[in-house]
């Protein structure tokens, strides 16, 4: 290495220091092409420094965050990716969203569960979720049904054997999510689970097994934890024909819950709805606000508290609406783009309830 080249690569590391990260590069590429550096003036914006002025170690005090002037390792481009997670409950793939992050706080983390005949690249896409994410700042998990675990990819929310804490899917379920939080950067007590139609009823019984896990729930169009142990009984329960779930809730257990569903939903009926607040043993306020969505369709909205008189539920009714996602984006199945954004009322309750 001739002395011309090393005074080149040195001016770049200085330069570098100064956070003239422009120059620096310009320096190096004069070095490559056996030009002298240029003068330490006015090119670099960097005042001259004696060579036995510089320090060769990066110093920062004890117990302050690192401070890097590159934009690109201070808020790292997006990401959408497939991960695969196993555990001694079973195994099962996923996507993972995760926002550019403009710092090292930890971040909520919003899990989505499908519904049947979905993946979480059609979730994703008829929710908007990864949009409200990128938005908001929130990673958004999407857990994948095998067909092999069930055959239109329904998660398993009637059988006996996927209906309990460190059993079946939400062992499964739960494992990964604490995956997901400890080597992402999540912030524990912001963490939610939200789904669709089986997804709503695996949510239920997710937030059921594991209250200290998540924060809140979602459920749009699905059923109450504990509505069926069998196909038979599942059948009875989405048609409204039950009397509702077979476990008594435990007062203050179950988490705070927001409730999404068509009284016109031909595939689970509108009663299950109520019935999901009720599982959870919380009681509904008299007053019903109503309102209309942007595309004109009617919703209805009730608010439901706990026993010390504080807010524990919503429950939106969308009159008109079938089985589908309110608000969702056409180009994903299972989505009606003419209700209220059930995406963004779900976050705003989500995060309006952090785990205390």
């Amino acid at each position: 290495m001739n002395e011309e080249f090393q005074r080149g690569l040195d001016e770049a590391a200085r330069l570098m220091r100064g956070g003239s990260l422009m120059e620096a590069t310009a320096a190096i590429q004069r070095a490559l092409g056996g030009q002298p550096p240029a003068p330490h003036s006015a090119a670099a914006g960097v005042p001259a420094q004696a060579d036995d002025d510089v320090i060769d170690v990066e110093a920062r005090v004890v117990g302050e965050p690192d401070v890097t002037t590159d934009a690109a390792a201070r808020a790292p481009a997006e990401s959408f990716t497939s991960g695969h997670f196993r555990n001694d409950c079973g195994t099962r793939d996923y996507k993972l969203f995760e926002p550019a992050r403009p710092g090292a706080r930890p971040l909520p983390l919003v899990v989505m569960l499908h519904g049947c005949t979905q993946d979480p690249d059609d979730f994703a896409r008829g929710t908007r979720m990864n949009a409200l994410a990128r938005a908001r700042g929130f990673l958004v998990l999407y857990p994948a049904q095998s067909q092999r675990g069930n055959a239109q990819r329904c998660w398993n929310w009637f059988k006996h054997n996927h209906q309990a804490r460190g059993k079946g899917e939400p062992g499964i379920l739960a494992g990964m999510v604490r995956h997901v939080i400890a080597t992402h950067g999540v912030d524990p007590a912001r963490v939610y689970v939200a789904g669709l139609s089986a997804g709503g009823a695996m949510a239920a019984i997710l937030g059921d097994a594991y209250p200290e896990l998540f924060a809140a729930v979602g459920v749009h169009s699905g059923l109450a934890a504990g509505s069926a142990t069998d196909v038979q009984s599942a059948f009875a329960a989405m048609g409204g024909g039950a009397t509702g779930p077979r476990r008594v809730p435990k007062a203050g257990a179950t988490p705070p819950t927001i409730v999404f569903h068509g009284d016109a939903d031909a595939t689970v009926n509108v009663v299950n709805g109520e019935r999901i607040l009720l599982a959870a043993g919380v009681t509904a306020l008299d007053d019903v606000q109503r309102g209309a969505s942007a595309s004109g369709l009617p919703y209805s909205r009730r608010i439901w508290i706990g026993g010390q008189g504080a807010e524990r539920g919503e429950q939106w009714t969308i009159h008109g609406a079938g089985h589908a996602w309110s608000g969702g984006d056409p180009g994903g199945t299972f989505s009606d783009p003419r209700g209220p954004d059930a995406s963004a009322e779900m976050l705003r309750f989500f995060l309006a309830h952090p785990r205390g």
